[in-house]
């Protein structure tokens, strides 16, 4: 999905984003960014690689984290929903999931999760994805433009 075109949504509509990453590691935010007049509505990114940063600097519930990891549909919406109130943002977009090469908490390669919140909704969105570590990373970024422009659209 085209950055242009999800800049240009939310441009329109009024709203601006934040983003949490994990899995893509600052690429989301980067895609998005690329496109001139991205200041206008992007407000900012954490990448929140490590679990206790999913915690510390997005709040998640640490419980949560130690129940189910950090790959999980329920971390995701958290992600999204602790950037978009911890940056001042409409909306909130996150990913979380596994490049590999290994499994990660008990979570195969390529078992992704991408969420986009509001203050009145949210939509979470599993992947399960083939191919290495950068079509991994790269399939997620694009899904998550997707589902980011259609939560804005919706």
């Amino acid at each position: 999905m085209s950055a242009a075109a999800t800049i240009r949504c939310l441009t329109d509509a009024g709203l601006t984003v934040a983003v949490a990453e994990s899995l893509t590691g600052g690429a989301l935010t980067a895609h998005l960014v690329a496109v001139p007049g991205a200041s206008a509505v992007v407000r900012g990114g954490i990448v929140a690689y490590a679990t206790d940063l999913k915690a510390s600097l997005l709040g998640v519930e640490v419980d949560l984290l130690a129940e189910r990891g950090p790959v999980d549909p329920l971390v995701a919406r958290q992600m999204a929903d602790g950037v978009r109130t911890r940056l001042g943002a409409a909306v909130g977009v996150a990913t979380t999931g596994v490049a590999g090469p290994a499994t990660q908490s008990g979570q195969a390669v390529g078992t992704i999760f991408i969420a986009v919140t509001t203050a009145e909704r949210a939509f979470v969105r599993p992947l399960r994805l083939a191919g290495g570590r950068d079509q991994l990373r790269e399939a997620t970024v694009l899904a998550a433009t997707a589902l980011l422009r259609g939560a804005v659209l919706d």
